[in-house]
């Protein structure tokens, strides 16, 4: 298949792109690479670095599927610039399948947020229930989700609500709770957990490229709207997991982060998708990555370190 891939250089994006190519796809990626470019050269890439506002500019024509995974990742991201987030999180959404409508591609994938839920007190959150975003993020996520939604008479929409991801992927990422409390504990050996009693759900990286795929293989058979989560679990109970493997203090703090719920995924493992990896392996690949030398904490690795640096938004 001939694939469009969004925020193909991101954490996510990167070893999606390295898998679809590995699985016989052609892959362009359109990617503004603010946090770098990990992808290394392959006869079926091709790598713009283009802005997703400017959709007209990128090449649909023959384009089998569309994976839209670029957005401005995470709350302090977003809270940034305001006008910014709201134009690359929900405007260039919509320019983006319109885009892709005109050129006749059949089928659009899209990124969401399982945050979108904000906070809920049902022992299950699934597709069903109501969105209740907390921050611009989320909200942007969930307008996105309404506009992609609008076209599906005209184009095969696949929504996936991914929990929070860990794991290992060469363009890292520290600011996500499983990698960043980890990594805590390998240079610290304190982890600092603020409130700690809020669950959260968690996916491995490995599992979420996964995801992609299936909807790739077999979404236009399955349109609409997935949960991708499978281990609710406290901040709390992260930190402890991380201390079985690293002996490191657990200091909890007060927080001001009210998200808290439990993702239920039933209606993606219907489909016959099944997860592979789990927080263990993702706590695992973080220090292996340490301790042999492929991974430090950097300030390249956190979003927000790195997106303050940025001419366009200092």
């Amino acid at each position: 298949m001939n694939i469009l891939l969004t925020g193909g250089c991101g954490y996510v994006g990167t070893p999606l792109t390295q898998s679809l190519l590995e699985h016989g796809h052609k892959v362009t990626v359109v990617d503004l690479q603010w946090f770098g470019n990990f992808l290394p050269a392959h006869p079926n890439l091709t790598v713009i670095r283009e802005d997703i506002r400017h959709a007209d500019r990128l090449p649909m024509a023959g384009v089998d599927a569309v994976m839209h995974l670029a957005n401005i990742a995470n709350d302090p991201c977003s809270d940034l610039n305001s006008k910014l987030n709201w134009e690359v999180n929900a405007l260039a959404t919509m320019l983006l399948v319109e885009h892709a409508i005109a050129h006749r591609v059949p089928q659009f994938i899209y990124a969401s947020s399982g945050s979108v839920y904000g906070v809920k007190e049902e022992a299950e959150v699934t597709e069903e229930l109501s969105l209740v975003p907390i921050s611009d993020y989320n909200k942007t996520k969930m307008i996105s989700e309404r506009v992609l939604l609008s076209y599906q008479d005209r184009i095969a929409v696949n929504i996936v609500r991914p929990a929070t991801i860990c794991g290992y992927s060469p363009r890292m990422r520290l600011d996500l709770s499983v990698n960043m409390l980890t990594m805590q504990a390998l240079v610290n050996q304190r982890i600092t957990v603020f409130g700690g009693d809020q669950t959260r759900p968690n996916i491995h990286l490995q599992d979420v490229i996964r995801v992609y795929h299936h909807f790739l293989e077999k979404g236009r058979a399955l349109p609409g709207i997935f949960n991708a989560g499978f281990e609710n679990i406290t901040i709390l109970e992260i930190a402890e997991r991380v201390t079985r493997h690293v002996p490191a203090k657990i200091i909890v703090t007060p927080s001001n982060d009210p998200r808290s719920y439990r993702l239920s995924s039933k209606k993606l493992l219907a489909t016959g998708f099944a997860p592979r990896s789990t927080v263990e392996d993702g706590i695992c690949e973080v220090i292996a990555a340490y301790r042999d030398g492929r991974l430090r904490d950097e300030e390249r690795w956190y979003n927000i370190k790195t997106m303050k640096k940025l001419p366009s938004l200092a």
